[in-house]
């Protein structure tokens, strides 16, 4: 089984992502490696994804794959788009949330569409001249407060209209199959044909 190192510290995209991979990989994560993580210095998801495999695969010595997502809002112009960890100002998902409600007080149920977006970078090494990138888009709508339990990041606050639930009301199961991660895995998993 071969070795690929999950640039996240994350452990709810490390879960998610191995349970995607299933028996083709042994996902690690760059933690096992270092804690130091890159800059984002991109101006988008693709961008960020690329840096932060480029950064695994460097410090680790193994292929890398990288996922830069987030929440964009369409009533907010696409925000909080690649500052969705921090948009708070702080990497707390709570806080993020509040910010969130906030940003949208008053504004209608008609206005207040979104979609998780998902870039997925893979690189062999950190030199690597053909990145294989993946995208997966999952369109919503923003709650007007919290429900669920389950998931992570800004879930309990995105409403998915076929299932008549928020993300965080999903089983992982479900969430895995029709989340924008679960998307852009499909095309990733495509490409390298699995």
């Amino acid at each position: 089984m071969k070795t690929l190192v999950l640039a996240s510290h994350n452990q709810g995209k490390l879960k998610e992502l191995q349970a995607m991979l299933g028996a083709h990989f042994k996902v690690r994560s760059v933690s096992e490696f270092s804690q130091q993580e890159p800059e984002e210095t991109g101006l988008s998801f693709i961008e960020n994804a690329i840096l932060k495999a480029r950064h695994a695969a460097k410090v680790s010595g193994f292929p890398a794959l990288a996922d830069d997502s987030g929440l964009a809002v369409d009533y907010l112009q696409g925000a909080p788009g690649i500052r969705s960890a921090r948009y708070s100002g702080q990497n707390n998902d709570a806080a993020n949330n509040q910010q969130l409600l906030t940003a949208l007080a008053g504004v209608p149920d008609e206005q207040r569409g979104a979609q998780f977006v998902c870039a997925l970078a893979l690189v062999q090494h950190a030199d690597d001249p053909l990145p294989i990138v993946c995208e997966g888009f999952w369109q919503g709508r923003i709650l007007h407060a919290p429900q669920g339990e389950h998931g992570f990041g800004y879930d309990p606050l995105f409403f998915v209209a076929e299932q008549n639930c928020s993300s965080a009301e999903l089983d992982a199961s479900t969430k895995n199959k029709l989340s924008h991660r679960a998307q852009a895995m499909h095309k990733l998993r495509q490409r390298l044909g699995l």
